[in-house]
């Protein structure tokens, strides 16, 4: 891993230039009195829930989600204080047949509504602004997901907030499994923060938190996979419980591909 820093500018310059960025607006931008998908471009995602049936979430289609009377419910919502896109994932919930965590979490998608599944090779850039609501262990609050192109169901990479603040990636080390843990920040609870994770030239994963920018080799056994994106509460933690969870509020988030 190389690592390379931006010059330090103070947290609300940072926070400025991403909004501006992001292009979605910013909690002042946003309207908090419409459905997340009147403030944010929900035409390229598809929603997870952690209800549904025993290994059957239930996911709401990209067309549910669009526009100011879009889908909302107690797991996906716009917080009426700030107009942030929150998202609830509780310790006890739904979860996939091969996770044992309950996620309410997008899932990119293509705008004729087929499955987001792009290859490695080009450019590909997933930016957000966000804050962590509450947490009870850790979360994962975007990640690259291996899409077709093999039997695994792995992620390439998986960036982590943590309860006490640390931010966290996790990089995969190859397609049988296997993580390593990379710290990459560090933000105070409930406090505003910025991440883009991106894929530069099929060989790299670039990730910039807070204008921080670290580099990561993609090992050559993803190359036949192809890949798409994962943004929203993702909780890292179950139990009994349906109090105990993950709240987290988005307030840009946007895609590029090149």
């Amino acid at each position: 891993m190389t690592r390379s820093r931006i010059p330090a500018t103070t947290a609300t310059a940072v926070l400025a230039l991403a909004l501006t960025a992001l292009g979605t607006g910013g909690a002042d931008a946003a309207d908090p009195h419409v459905a997340p998908g009147g403030n944010f471009d929900l035409s390229v995602w598809q929603l997870q829930e952690p209800v549904g049936s025993p290994g059957k979430p239930t996911t709401i289609p990209s067309s549910r989600l669009q526009g100011a009377n879009g889908y909302q419910d107690a797991y996906f919502y716009t917080d009426t204080r700030d107009g942030a896109m929150t998202f609830w994932a509780p310790e006890k919930g739904v979860t996939t047949p091969n996770s044992k965590y309950a996620r309410s979490e997008l899932r990119e998608m293509n705008r004729d509504g087929s499955a987001a599944d792009w290859a490695l090779s080009g450019n590909h850039r997933m930016s957000a602004t966000l804050r962590v609501v509450s947490v009870t262990k850790n979360v994962c609050v975007g990640q690259i997901h291996l899409g077709s192109g093999g039997s695994s169901t792995k992620p390439l990479v998986e960036l982590y907030y943590h309860a006490g603040g640390d931010i966290v990636l996790g990089t995969e080390d190859s397609p049988a499994g296997g993580q390593t843990q990379h710290p990459v920040g560090h933000v105070s609870p409930g406090k505003t923060w910025s991440y883009t994770i991106a894929v530069s030239g099929g060989n790299t994963i670039d990730l910039t938190v807070n204008g921080t920018t670290t580099h990561y080799a993609i090992p050559s056994s993803f190359k036949p996979y192809k890949q798409y994106f994962k943004a929203g509460s993702y909780n890292q933690s179950s139990s009994d419980s349906t109090t105990n969870g993950a709240r987290v509020a988005f307030y840009g988030l946007t895609l590029s591909h090149g």
